[in-house]
């Protein structure tokens, strides 16, 4: 998946549709403000789960 690194986290390809929705709609649109988002803050997104939460901190590990 380093290709998805390359794309906002909101468009990572990955990510089920509510997933994305819910980073879109909470304003999450850039990797620095998912980042800076606590665990919990994205776990209460109506439509992001555990899977989305792990799809985003494994694919932002190694991101730079």
């Amino acid at each position: 998946m380093p290709a998805e690194r390359d794309l906002p986290p909101n468009e990572v390809h990955a990510l089920g549709n509510p997933a994305r929705r819910a980073l879109t709609g909470a304003g999450l649109t850039t990797w620095d403000a998912v980042d800076a988002a606590p665990d919990s803050d994205l776990l209460a997104l109506h439509g992001f789960g555990p899977k989305a939460l792990r799809i985003l901190r494994d694919g932002s590990a190694g991101r730079e």
